[in-house]
């Protein structure tokens, strides 16, 4: 796939008239910041945008045989993120009306003023990414990297190097590294930075839902698609496409997935045409996928095209002299008050992090939830279970280390209500409490025992 800078962005230029296409493109064009295309007629408008993802159409409405209502119509039916704005000589009420409910952003008068066209495009495609940002949930703060250990400032180093380059990066490391956080700090130290971020977690899905959500769909193509649906690729167009969790793509979409990292072309599901766009792929993965492809799990080609530069993220374990500073910021952004005291701080430093930073998140985050005083003490810290089994001679089921005898059965009864909070926070999933608690589904279930904890009968609970 071809090199996009972050300036330009697509626009397609349709009106019946010759000249004024050749006029707009032509101006357009010179101030490459804009890639522009121009369509003579609404039946080639439509076969355009069936081939590419445009970020704005400027499209007359009078026009023969296929009106610019029809256009409109096909482009927000298919394309909903792509911005229109209709270039007319008479703007009626009823026409103005009708447009704006089916989707136009807004009407330039012909004959148009360059710069107030120019203006208002760019307004336009600020606003398809707001709404891109809005609908898909994207976080467009600015990144903060903690750590001052070695390893750690060589990987960030090495990835904002990598970054200028328009290779393919896999990210490899185990869970709870960071794995997305160094794929956004790629795609914002990169010229497609201003461009879309978008993630994908492909262990979430199931193939015909992951095909469907990467490449869209077309109305009437399986039972529930009701209406047409714009593929992730597509709203990532010129940006930063994130495949989380790429081993655990079926070897059915697999080979899917690599025609379209080698070209850049994908149909919808149920569809004919062929579309491009322009997206930098990374990937990441807590597999091991030079094993995977041993197994026949993963196809060799495939991890060939995606690991062009690869990235590997240190455990939280072999650079603990971050921890510090860590805890300090998950402190700022969960309280802004409470501070860490020095004997918890130890624990947490003789602690292996199996979980990583992650772990170390909803450590924090459950010792705030019990801290009482103005300060994160150890009794706070070893409601968490997985800590205190950390600790020598200490085995599942033990009391709970670091506390005196004295202060065991209001400890004890702390854990108790904390187990019970965090269940009745994830409807009872003991799947979904064991992670944030940090232990393992069986010492959840024996800690239900323990503690007598009553867990509602499903029918209960419906």
């Amino acid at each position: 796939m071809r090199a996009a800078m972050s300036e330009t962005s697509r626009i397609l230029v349709v009106d019946d008239e010759e000249s004024i296409t050749y006029i707009v493109k032509t101006e357009l064009d010179d101030l490459k910041e804009f890639e522009t295309d121009a369509a003579l007629s609404g039946t080639e408008a439509i076969t355009l945008l069936q081939a590419k993802v445009y970020d704005v159409v400027l499209l007359d409405m009078r026009m023969p045989r296929v009106h610019g209502i029809e256009v409109l119509k096909y482009i927000k039916e298919t394309s909903p993120t792509t911005e229109v704005i209709v270039l007319t000589n008479v703007v009626d009420m009823k026409m103005a009306v009708e447009t704006t409910k089916l989707g136009a952003y807004d009407f330039i008068g012909k004959p148009y003023d360059l710069d107030q066209l120019i203006y208002t495009i760019h307004r336009a495609i600020e606003h398809r990414r707001l709404l891109i940002d809005r609908e898909l949930g994207l976080n467009s703060k600015p990144l903060t990297m903690i750590g001052k250990s070695r390893i750690f400032r060589d990987i960030v180093q090495k990835t904002k190097k990598v970054a200028l380059s328009e290779s393919f990066v896999l990210v490899q490391g185990a869970s709870g590294t960071g794995k997305e956080l160094f794929a956004k700090l790629i795609h914002s130290s990169s010229h497609r930075s201003a461009r879309p971020f978008i993630v994908v977690n492909c262990a979430a899905m199931p193939d015909q839902l992951l095909e469907s959500e990467l490449f869209g769909h077309e109305k009437g193509s399986f039972t529930s698609a009701v209406k047409a649906k714009q593929g992730l690729v597509e709203v990532a167009d010129g940006g930063t496409l994130f495949l989380d969790e790429v081993g655990d793509i079926s070897l059915m979409t697999q080979p899917k997935l690599l025609r379209f990292l080698e070209t850049g072309e994908f149909r919808r599901v149920g569809g004919t045409s062929t579309k491009t766009v322009d997206v930098r792929v990374v990937s990441a993965t807590n597999k091991n996928l030079q094993e995977e492809v041993k197994s026949g799990h993963f196809r060799e080609d495939l991890l060939y095209r995606l690991n062009v530069v690869e990235l590997y993220l240190p455990l939280l374990k072999d650079r603990k002299e971050d921890i510090p500073l860590l805890v300090e910021n998950f402190l700022m952004r969960k309280s802004k008050t409470k501070r860490i005291s020095d004997d918890a701080l130890e624990i947490l430093m003789k602690y292996d992090w199996p979980g990583n930073v992650r772990e170390l998140e909803h450590v924090i985050e459950g010792a705030l939830a019990l801290c009482q005083g103005e300060s994160v003490d150890p009794r706070d810290l070893m409601t968490n279970v997985a800590l205190s089994l950390q600790q020598p001679g200490h085995a599942e089921g033990d009391s709970l280390p670091f506390v005196e005898s004295s202060d065991m059965f209001s400890l004890n009864e702390l854990e108790k209500k904390h187990i019970e909070k965090t269940l009745k926070h994830f409807q009872w999933n003991r799947m979904k409490t064991a992670k944030v608690l940090g232990i393992t589904p069986k010492t959840l279930y024996l800690k239900i025992k323990r503690y007598k904890i009553r867990t509602p009968k499903i029918e209960d609970y419906k």
